[in-house]
């Protein structure tokens, strides 16, 4: 069995609690109908893609093993269960000796996903996994929104002819919810693709690169700005990036990081780069541009930071914008566009004299009709580049050397046939009647995954505005299922 000792940033925090009234209401009337250890199946899915994005990156498996690694109620969680005079002490006594006994199967961090399709399926007695729906759904939900957000903002980044790799530092702490968002948030950017962040507690957590210099209080505390650049230049000889932007960065902040820059030259050092936090970013790093290279300061970069987004950043860009690097906060750390992913939890099986039955949720709205039965996904490869996914009930087989009809699950009539194909099956055991066998990767290799993820699609699916739909198909068998429980319901 495989074990987590401590997540950094949680330390000695306890999360049984994390969740909402009504979980534990459910769970009390289950147990007083003696119900409670009835075998059930969810699934956690989105129905959007985040932002207009043509894919969502998956993100927050981490913090879901940790919570249900940990999970039990102390004394203080069932004194404060009992102070609501809500539960009989029968169930409190049943809760004393509580832990995870289920099955979690899950898609790997850094793994592009799309709607409709299981990013966990959670097994177990009803009465446990109906508890840890809440805590699932915000770990998923906010991470794999922010991770999202935080790749949408880098390939803006990556379309400037002149820099191709021009980095995304996430600098959003002071403009975050609250510290678990910060760090969160951090190491989410982080996995999207940033190459670092400025918060210390998620660098220290997860070995993020941190990144950082002065603010304008810096400056103002100095008799003048050149006295407070000097200053810097001494305390980080190495690392000297300025920020122009106090006073007037062209009549004043360049000039003086001018006089330093070429002071340092003299000495054998160099100015780093400069920042620009306010302005016409555009115009003002194209000036910034030509002074320092009439300076002899070629190689000094240009950072840019001031509420920037994609949508600014490749506007920056198609201005000509002389930009080395990002600095983003605000609207990656909020994802301030589409502040929610809206995961949902979903009832989809329910084991009967050891026989799993597969249950339906119907709505007036039909997006909101779930897909019945124990599923996987599957992810078809054609010429090494992901064509389609297959959402299938478990006991399924497809012969990869058989050609294979896929067709849209609500325009049934929009059909193809794909040949010399490879599979590639999605969900993964993390748990196992309650062991944890999935070993956590680190989130350098979560990062890692999400790049290789990007090239196996064509970049039309990464348009920020109106992106190529890739689909998402169900089995003929799973589909048909699906229609006999509607028929069902339908019946009087």
């Amino acid at each position: 069995m495989l074990e987590i000792t401590e997540l950094p940033v949680y330390r000695d925090r306890h999360l049984t609690l994390l969740t909402d009234l009504y979980q534990l209401t459910m769970m009390y009337g289950q147990f007083c109908v003696n119900r409670h250890e009835e075998r059930v199946v969810f699934d956690v899915f989105y129905r959007t893609n985040p932002c207009g994005n043509g894919y969502a990156v998956a993100a927050g498996l981490e913090q879901v093993a940790w919570y249900l690694y940990h999970l039990k109620f102390t004394e203080g969680d069932l004194a404060y269960l009992r102070s609501l005079k809500m539960f009989s002490e029968d169930f409190l006594e049943y809760l004393k000796g509580f832990s995870f006994h289920g099955d979690v199967y899950a898609i790997p961090e850094g793994t592009l996903v799309f709607p409709n399709e299981p990013l966990l399926r959670v097994e177990g007695p009803i009465l446990e996994v109906q508890l840890i729906e809440s805590a699932i759904l915000t770990f998923v939900n906010h991470q794999s929104l922010i991770a999202t957000k935080a790749r949408r903002i880098v390939e803006a980044a990556r379309t400037n002819p002149k820099h191709p790799r021009s980095p995304v530092i996430e600098m959003g702490l002071r403009r975050a919810q609250n510290v678990d968002a910060s760090v969160f948030g951090a190491r989410a950017a982080y996995i999207g693709g940033c190459v670092g962040t400025s918060n210390l507690m998620a660098g220290e957590s997860y070995q993020i690169p941190v990144s950082g210099t002065q603010g304008h209080s810096w400056i103002q505390s100095f008799p003048s700005e050149l006295d407070a650049f000097i200053a810097y230049s001494q305390a980080f000889p190495e690392e000297t990036v300025l920020l122009v932007d106090t006073y007037d960065v062209l009549r004043s902040g360049i000039p003086n990081a001018i006089r330093v820059g070429l002071q340092m030259k003299e000495k054998g050092l160099s100015l780093k780069g400069i920042r620009i936090d306010s302005g016409d970013l555009a115009y003002l790093s194209k000036r910034a541009r030509r002074m320092l290279d009439a300076a002899g300061l070629k190689d000094v970069k240009i950072i840019a930071s001031s509420d920037l987004d994609e949508y600014i950043i490749r506007d920056l860009i198609l201005q000509g914008a002389e930009i080395d690097g990002w600095g983003v906060g605000t609207h990656l750390i909020t994802s301030s566009e589409c502040p929610a992913l809206g995961c949902v939890y979903k009832l989809v099986a329910q084991e009967v004299h050891t026989v799993w039955e597969p249950r339906i949720k119907v709505s007036e709205n039909p997006s909101k009709v779930t897909n019945p039965g124990r599923k996987k996904v599957l992810r078809l490869f054609v010429d090494d580049h992901a064509v389609a996914d297959l959402i299938a009930l478990t006991h399924e087989e497809f012969d990869a050397s058989k050609p294979l009809e896929l067709f849209d699950p609500i325009h049934t009539y929009k059909r193809k046939v794909i040949e010399n194909y490879r599979i590639e099956e999605l969900l993964v055991p993390v748990f196992v009647r309650g062991e944890l066998v999935y070993e956590l990767p680190k989130v350098q290799q979560i990062r890692a995954r999400v790049d290789e993820q990007v090239e196996q699609f064509v970049p039309e699916i990464r348009r920020p505005r109106k992106p190529h739909e890739y689909h998402v198909d169900l089995s003929q068998e799973l589909w048909d299922l699906k229609q006999t429980l509607l028929h069902e319901w339908r019946t009087p």
